[in-house]
């Protein structure tokens, strides 16, 4: 079943390359056929998974588990190399198989009035696809870095050739930023690798199940809890916690990190930024509690009070940028900055409520952010413009457009009722218990994150004044009044599933919580083993 969710795209690309160009219009319908395909596999999976079942370090608790050897090398003295075709999930990586299927769906409907290139386009978003599902499954470390290198090939191009003006800039940006972190996170990779040997085997193993139990480590090796190995005075394994922590906090992305994102977001055409916002920075996420809590779990102790800290810089620090924003989509771009530092947050104390908080903040964020990228691409497509002050009285002239618009900035502020409120209440909770749980992070932390709620209360409102009430007074004049109609049908179908989906969750968060619960408290009782 992973396997057909993994390379159901990829094989819907090779269909794609081979189809002749004088059936370029058969190309979106062969992405949006395999998409939903992907969407139903996925939801059977959602419905066939047992949330009972504790996953994290326990082998057994892994569900849809698919294992085939794939590398084995004798090496002489250093022994055997193993490396295998090893899929399964848990509680923190079945949500974003739906989410990612759901996502990719609606980037699809939204390439529709696309024209440029479009072989090279759909081909090069079913392997994005494809990676992304790679990394949400794989369990090999070597699998996992090879998909999740994949990334960025396609994503370059996406951004540099179909993208805006400064196209060029921005997918060299993206690239380097994110290559900058998976270099040192290779190395971290190989250290590991050359820690953990198999016990059944005995041959040095990229099995991420073995390197979270500490018996699998040799006692003298670079990261064995037991050895006393240091660099520079550092502990190792400190250093590699850290190093993968920058790894994936480039992808979340948290300040100072962040550069690139709004850069690589007002570049991208809309589809892109979709896959963006909507997936590519819960790779950064799930990375960080797939491999950083959950191998080296001892070192959040000593992370956790920095964590914490940084994610409070990145709510408030993103917030006020989207407040001084012209640009629609720099201001959505800025808004996610400040959305995933309350996963940073909640994930720094630690505790059920706020690991539970940081998952739903960023499956919810998954939704709304992909609904305003939609948003802001419907208003592009109609007059290719989307400075805020070139609008103004949208609401007379588009009022169900200004209604979707209403409903979802209110949805992405925190309304109670969305998905939104019930992501940064267990954060912020989590957060304010984290003091007395198990002492990670102050109180004083948990209280100023809740600053970076009322300014997405600021931005946002703002926003929706600024554009849709008052007289209307348009930068296009009378020719942008003709062009600026009402949504399709296409551009309703995809839209309002991904808003229902956000109240569904919001009024029944037991959806993910259920699934998700026997994970996290797992996570959180290995954490606390060792702290």
């Amino acid at each position: 079943m992973l396997t057909l969710l993994v390379f159901i795209p990829l094989i819907a690309a090779a269909l794609v390359l081979f189809i002749p160009q004088s059936l370029s219009n058969a190309y979106k319908y062969i992405a949006l056929v395999a998409s939903l395909v992907q969407l139903v596999l996925a939801i059977y999976v959602y419905v066939s998974f047992d949330g009972a079942l504790a996953g994290v370090a326990d082998p057994a608790s892994y569900q849809f588990v698919e294992k085939l050897p794939w590398i084995r090398m004798d090496l002489g003295s250093l022994g055997k190399l193993e490396a295998d075709y090893f899929l399964g999930i848990d509680g923190f990586s079945m949500p974003f198989l739906l989410l990612t299927s759901l996502v990719m769906a609606v980037a699809v409907l939204s390439s529709w009035r696309l024209e440029k290139q479009l072989k090279g386009f759909f081909a090069l978003l079913l392997l994005l696809n494809t990676s992304v599902m790679g990394v949400f499954t794989a369990l090999d470390f070597l699998l996992f870095y090879v998909f999740y290198e994949l990334m960025l090939l396609p994503l370059y191009f996406l951004i540099g050739i179909w993208g805006g003006v400064r196209r060029e800039y921005a997918a060299i940006k993206f690239f380097l930023y994110t290559l900058f972190g998976s270099v040192f996170m290779l190395l971290v990779m190989v250290g590991l690798y050359f820690s953990v040997t198999d016990p059944d085997t005995g041959a040095h193993t990229f099995n991420m199940l073995h390197m979270m139990n500490p018996d699998n480590y040799g006692r003298d090796s670079l990261f064995s809890m037991a050895s006393s190995s240091d660099l520079w005075g550092v502990s190792a394994r400190l250093i590699a916690f850290v190093v993968l922590f920058i790894a994936f906090a480039i992808k979340l992305p948290i300040v100072p990190l962040h550069t690139w994102l709004p850069d690589a977001h007002v570049e991208a055409p809309t589809p892109i930024s979709i896959v963006l916002a909507g997936i590519l920075l819960k790779v950064g996420g799930y990375g960080f509690f797939r491999v950083c809590y959950s191998i080296f779990p001892d070192m959040v102790s000593q992370c956790a009070w920095y964590l914490g800290f940084i994610g409070v810089v990145s709510i408030i620090y993103g917030a006020l940028n989207a407040l001084a924003q012209e640009d629609l989509k720099k201001l959505v771009a800025y808004s996610s900055v400040s959305h995933m530092g309350f996963v940073l947050l909640g994930a720094a104390s630690a505790s059920p409520e706020g690991i539970s908080g940081a998952m739903f903040q960023m499956i919810s964020h998954g939704l709304l952010s992909v609904a305003l990228f939609f948003l802001v691409g419907m208003l592009y497509d109609r007059v290719h413009d989307r400075m805020i002050y070139s609008f103004r009285g949208l609401a007379s002239i588009m009022p169900q457009f200004t209604v979707m618009v209403a409903i979802t900035f209110f949805a992405s502020l925190g309304l109670p009722g969305f998905s939104a409120f019930i992501a940064e209440a267990f954060s912020i909770i989590g957060a304010f218990n984290s003091e007395n749980l198990n002492g990670f992070i102050p109180h004083w932390m948990a209280v100023a994150g809740t600053l970076g709620i009322l300014l997405g209360a600021a931005y946002l409102l703002w926003t929706l004044q600024r554009m849709f009430f008052g007289r209307t007074r348009l930068r296009g004049g009378l020719a942008w009044e003709q062009a600026l109609t009402e949504p399709s049908k296409r551009e309703l179908l995809a839209f309002w599933p991904l808003l229902l989906l956000s109240l569904w969750l919001g009024i029944c968060p037991s959806l993910v919580f259920d699934k998700l619960n026997a994970s996290v408290l797992s996570l959180v009782n290995l954490i606390n083993n060792y702290n």
